[in-house]
């Protein structure tokens, strides 16, 4: 009688020294299978060596220590929820926010959640939607790069107003076309894990080309001209003074320099944005000086003459190592603020023209402490018709008028490089209440959870950082 010993491996199971015995008929060895897993017969695949066995007849061909793969699960009984039912309105807001409907994840097309990531972050700007939903085809350099990944971007975020995923393959492919390097591939076929920064940068210097600047009022001829609505809403202007106290007669030379983003600076002793900020804001240097006719030391100071209204700042957490090649993540925990202040950033003058917006929202907080209103901070009842005043000057809008900002966005990574990990974007949703866009996975967290991604550890590291204006309600 051909009987033998097999393995069967099910799952994470494996059973040993299982008798089969092929003069008999397959249904039998199903059924003793079913004995010892629980998987009905008609829900079994039962295969080895690439074969599917039969229910009428052995067509598999068995030796004494084959292994089995079994395929199918039990139909489990239903258990009560390891967690009680809870109603909305016991829920608090988070809990509620996952509950009820979220909005739209994107699809990873193959290690492309730096992107994903990117568009999380920059959908959660408000003006910048409206500016892509009035985009329209000029007739002119519609083959262009920028083009495209104008017009995809319009496109992703008109389809995530639906709130379903979306999956971003026009902007992908747009993005390959504009930098190479975005297409790049790994041995298997499949994209390359890529730097969510380089292409933050890279998709706002296409836009920053094709998206036409707001015009709050066009008879005010005033107003602070912009080329695009990129340079108007995310830009900020540096004063760059150079002087040297070898040379105290030579007179400092001042210029401007305009950002998209901030750098904060890791090193021992930064403990906190605002220091990371600080530490590259003033430098030495060595240049020549043509009133000694030999090189010098010289100061270079940045001071901000402008404050954009949405401001970027980027945690300079990768570093090259030539022997491994690739760029190293700096771990060490770095505290940021969900309220931040860029006042002292800022030029003597700048700071002058902020002082009356900010004296606003001091007398806003004394009067709100005097009649006992919640914290600013509180989420606000949805019925209730709250006005703001303007957050930019009436000669420049798109810049900030207060120096007060609001954490709106984080993009985080997960991981050792930039080149390898996986990437996360935060964004607020209201009051206490944050999405996180993992892919096409989204839930809402609270604001505690935000303020975890600090680093120190391998958990999320905040990377890229959207600060909003902060808005003054009137009373």
């Amino acid at each position: 009688m051909p009987a033998f010993k097999v393995k069967v491996k099910w799952g994470r199971e494996l059973y040993t020294d299982i008798d089969v015995n092929t003069d008999e008929e397959p249904i039998l060895f199903k059924a003793q299978l079913f004995a010892l897993t629980g998987v009905q017969p008609e829900r079994q695949k039962v295969m080895c060596k690439g074969g599917i066995l039969k229910d009428d007849q052995w067509n598999l061909q068995i030796k004494d220590g084959a292994v089995v793969l079994l395929l199918g699960s039990k139909e489990s009984v239903p258990e009560v929820p390891a967690t009680p039912v809870k109603f909305i309105e016991d829920m608090n807001e988070a809990e509620a926010a996952t509950a009820m409907r979220l909005p739209a994840g994107l699809t990873n097309l193959g290690n492309t959640c730096y992107m994903n990531a990117t568009v999380q972050c920059l959908n959660a700007v408000p003006e910048l939607r409206t500016a892509l939903s009035t985009f329209s085809n000029d007739g002119t350099d519609t083959m262009s790069t920028a083009f495209s990944i104008s017009s995809a971007m319009k496109s992703i975020f008109a389809q995530m107003e639906k709130g379903t995923t979306v999956t971003p393959i026009v902007l992908l492919q747009a993005l390959h076309r504009a930098s190479p390097q975005f297409a790049q591939t790994g041995e298997n076929g499949t994209y390359r894990q890529q730097d969510a920064n380089e292409c933050w940068a890279e998709i706002l210097k296409m836009l920053q080309q094709k998206i036409r600047p707001t015009n709050q009022d066009p008879s005010n001829t005033n107003q602070k001209k912009y080329s695009s609505f990129i340079d108007q809403f995310f830009g900020g202007t540096f004063e760059v003074k150079m002087s040297s106290e070898e040379v105290p007669d030579e007179p400092s030379t001042v210029s401007s320099e305009n950002f998209l983003q901030l750098s904060c600076f890791i090193s021992m002793d930064v403990k906190y944005m605002q220091s990371g900020l600080k530490s590259k804001m003033r430098e030495q240097l060595v240049k020549k000086s043509e009133t000694l006719g030999r090189d010098a030391k010289y100061i270079r100071t940045y001071l901000v003459s402008r404050l954009p209204a949405y401001l970027t700042v980027q945690f300079v957490r990768f570093q090259y190592k030539g022997k491994e090649g690739i760029n190293a993540k700096v771990l060490k925990d770095i505290k940021f603020p969900i309220e931040f202040d860029a006042f002292e950033l800022c030029t003597p003058e700048l700071q002058n023209k902020l002082c009356p917006m900010r004296s606003k929202f001091k007398d806003l907080e004394d009067k709100k402490m005097e009649v006992d209103v919640v914290k600013s901070n509180e989420p606000k009842e949805e019925n209730k018709d709250i006005k703001y005043e303007q957050f930019w000057f009436d000669d420049d809008l798109g810049s900030n008028n207060s120096g007060f900002y609001t954490l709106q966005a984080v993009l985080t990574h997960k991981g050792r490089s930039s080149s390898s990990g996986h990437y996360v974007a935060w964004v607020r949703s209201s009051g206490d209440v944050w999405f996180k866009f993992d892919d096409d996975e989204v839930s809402a967290v609270a604001t505690d959870e935000i303020l975890r991604l600090s680093g120190g550890g391998d958990w999320h590291c905040a990377y890229v950082l959207l600060y909003a204006p902060r808005r003054l309600e009137k009373l």
